[in-house]
């Protein structure tokens, strides 16, 4: 393999990448649809869009780990291919915006929608999402690229200490 390569080959992106791509871009839009309807539903210029069964207010992070647990049946038993493949990944990104907005929830159910571990779990998420859009596939990795994902690995493991920190303290 040539160490350089042409600028057609630089622009074509693996299928991993594309898929990543789609599910980056519906997990980001998805995202920040949730965060600004939260906020106006603050204000009088929106209503609150929210699903209540009785007394019970359901959170869209359930809704995320339906279309999650849907979407990874699907692609393990159903096994699609191009155009589904795209739709799926699509969704999994809608899925997953739906469930780590509320991701401070996880760790404590009575908490406010407003935590800062959801908004940080959204962007180690988008972080992760993006080096797989930017990286090479995993055949193509050098030892900078090795270590990059070692160091991505260690800061993430950090981060999962100080937000999980709080909850050894209570005990």
């Amino acid at each position: 393999m040539a160490p350089y390569r042409t600028t057609g080959e630089l622009r074509e992106l693996s299928l991993t990448q594309k898929l990543a791509r789609s599910a980056l871009v519906t997990f980001l839009l998805t995202f920040i649809a949730a965060r600004a309807s939260a906020l106006l539903a603050t204000t009088d210029w929106f209503p609150a869009l929210r699903v209540q069964l009785w007394d019970t207010h359901i959170h869209h992070l359930n809704f995320g780990i339906a279309l999650l647990s849907l979407i990874g049946g699907y692609l393990l038993f159903v096994r699609p291919g191009g155009r589904a493949l795209a739709g799926a990944s699509w969704l999994y990104g809608v899925g997953l915006a739906l469930t780590f907005d509320e991701f401070g929830m996880w760790l404590n159910l009575n908490a406010a929608y407003w935590q800062r571990a959801s908004f940080d779990a959204v962007v180690v998420i988008a972080g992760l999402l993006g080096l797989i859009v930017a990286g090479p596939a995993l055949r193509r990795f050098r030892t900078r690229h090795w270590a990059t994902m070692a160091g991505f690995a260690v800061v993430v493991t950090l981060f999962a200490v100080l937000v999980l920190k709080p909850l050894w303290s209570e005990g």
